[in-house]
């Protein structure tokens, strides 16, 4: 069974540092209890190298959980529990042993004195700068518990829109994998036979044949496979490495946004979390000018970051948010329209809110219809492809039927 090292206060008030043998690290904090111990701190004892497991250094934490770990502590506060309680019981009741982990040194900050928003920022890996500043700021205007449901809120919408759009490319990826399987298979088992039979023949080959004949030698040419996929691993290397940097990231994401069908998509769904995590920045109380700094942060678009930057220029010099905006050529006019009306209402979070509900709908309207002719589309090209083969197999066949 797995060890645990464990500091804890007895009843009478002493310190005990020792270890543990547990199925689990929520049965090593029942024993515990059971001896009427106080945990300050239990963790897996680490291997003989003194560094965490390997499957533990490439765990990360799900956002399913973060998302229920954040409703469920809103409820506890707001239910009047004490902060170091409620971390207590979440790290207890959490399956995400990463986050457990997390928990238990985030109690551990606060019970030493520590803010709950310094516990979290030391653990940058898991809580991003988005959720941070907000739980910041709901300490600072004594509103922790409605912030930390607008953030469950949050993470929910974020989530399952990634969600939707993971799930409407998963079915054309699958299909093109099949197609070119399908393809290697008849290349590599199936057509060298025919190849041979149509070289012992005494005819002149159509044009498809023969392009035929050329791929499926090619594919037993051991060299020929061997520079393709060396040649797929340089091009692999140089665009990663070219994406690295500041360039490269700018024309990517230019691309990404310019590209055909997947452009229009990519757009609104920049402009859905952009909203949406603005208008949760401002509605938790965060200042204008980190909210957007947050923003330009999380964007993970360079392009839209630079965007934001404007943003805060313009801000800074007292104009307002819509006129760089709309001048990026990314946003659409009805955006800087109600983005305009919100400055001037004083109600911008709450329309930038209904700016992200509208476009997260504009989302699952077009991933259905982005869906639905990707299907017959990929059927298609699927079909195109083995009927050239088909084709190009027989059409040798029919010439030596009508010599005979």
């Amino acid at each position: 069974m797995p060890i645990f090292v464990y500091e804890a206060k007895t009843r009478d008030g002493q310190m005990k540092r020792d270890r543990i043998e547990a199925r689990n690290i929520n049965e090593a904090n029942k024993i515990l209890q059971d001896r009427q111990y106080a945990v300050i701190d239990i963790r897996e004892k680490t291997d003989a190298k003194g560094g965490p497991s390997i499957l533990s250094a490439f765990h990360r934490v799900d956002e399913q959980a973060l998302t229920v770990f954040s409703r469920q502590f809103a409820t506890m506060i707001n239910a009047g529990l004490a902060m170091v309680r409620c971390l207590d019981i979440l790290g207890e009741q959490t399956e995400d042993k990463t986050l457990q982990q997390v928990l238990i040194t985030v109690r551990k900050d606060v019970e030493g004195g520590s803010t709950l928003s310094n516990a979290l920022g030391k653990h940058k890996d898991i809580f991003s700068p988005l959720y941070i500043s907000m739980v910041k700021a709901g300490e600072m205007g004594g509103v922790l518990d409605e912030v930390l449901e607008r953030l469950a809120g949050f993470m929910e919408k974020d989530y399952n829109l990634k969600k939707k759009v993971k799930a409407a490319l998963t079915y054309p990826v699958v299909i093109l994998v099949m197609a070119i399987g399908i393809v290697i298979f008849l290349v590599t088992y199936i057509l060298p036979t025919f190849v041979n039979l149509f070289e012992g023949m005494a005819l002149d080959l159509p044009l498809p044949t023969k392009i035929l004949m050329s791929v499926t030698k090619a594919f037993q040419n051991i060299w020929v496979i061997a520079g393709l996929v060396v040649g797929i691993f340089l091009i692999s290397v140089f665009l990663t490495q070219f994406g690295k940097t500041q360039q490269g990231r700018e024309m990517f994401d230019t691309l990404k946004l310019n590209v055909p069908v997947f452009g229009i998509l990519n757009k609104k769904v920049a402009i859905s979390r952009f909203c949406r995590t603005l208008g949760t920045l401002l509605s938790s109380g965060v200042p204008i000018m980190q909210s957007l700094e947050i923003v330009g942060s999380a964007s993970g678009n360079e392009v839209i970051a630079k965007t934001i930057n404007k943003v805060r220029d313009s801000i800074r010099e007292g104009e307002n948010i819509a006129a760089p905006l709309g001048a990026s050529g990314i946003f659409p006019p009805m955006v800087t329209q109600m983005v305009s009306v919100g400055e001037e209402t004083g109600n911008l979070d709450a329309m930038l809110s209904k700016i992200a509900d509208f476009y997260d709908t504009e989302v699952d309207y077009m991933l259905s219809s982005l869906t639905s002719m990707l299907e017959p589309i990929m059927i298609v090209g699927m079909g195109g492809i083995v009927g050239f083969i088909v084709v190009s197999v027989f059409m040798p066949l029919y010439q030596l039927v009508g010599q005979m």
